[in-house]
């Protein structure tokens, strides 16, 4: 028995997937109503989950936690099935001590350049001598 057919194999009932994911019933219910998963189903109409439907939720999980909505997910795993890489998301890298330093000592220095007086001035002068 080979590794792909193991890791399709449905093993888990939802109690247990719940515990593996930390996702409620209904949050694995409703990313099945959407296609997002398709669990196998028992004689007793119970669902039962794969080590891929597991490896799945958990990448549901991580994209809704980055910011992306269901029909952002979707595309993601089409694009997967197609076999195109999907391409990483343009965030915004977080600045580093030194930029916000650069910054912030700018802001000080050209308040009153324009006959303006920043509201952070009086805050930011006691960082700079």
């Amino acid at each position: 028995m080979g590794d792909h057919v193991r890791r399709n194999m449905p093993l888990f009932p939802i109690g247990i997937v719940k515990q593996l994911t930390e996702l409620s019933a209904r949050q694995i219910r409703y990313y099945e109503e959407n296609g997002l998963i398709t669990p196998a189903r028992s004689e007793g109409n119970r669902r039962m989950f794969s080590f891929n439907d597991v490896d799945r939720l958990l990448e549901i999980k991580s994209l809704l936690e980055r910011g992306i909505n269901l029909a952002g997910i979707r595309e993601v795993f089409e694009m997967k099935e197609r076999g195109i890489q999907s391409p990483e998301p343009h965030y915004k890298k977080e600045p580093t001590e030194g930029e916000i330093h650069k910054y912030l000592k700018k802001e000080l220095y050209q308040a009153g350049r324009f006959g303006k007086t920043s509201l952070i001035q009086g805050e930011l002068s006691r960082f700079f001598n």
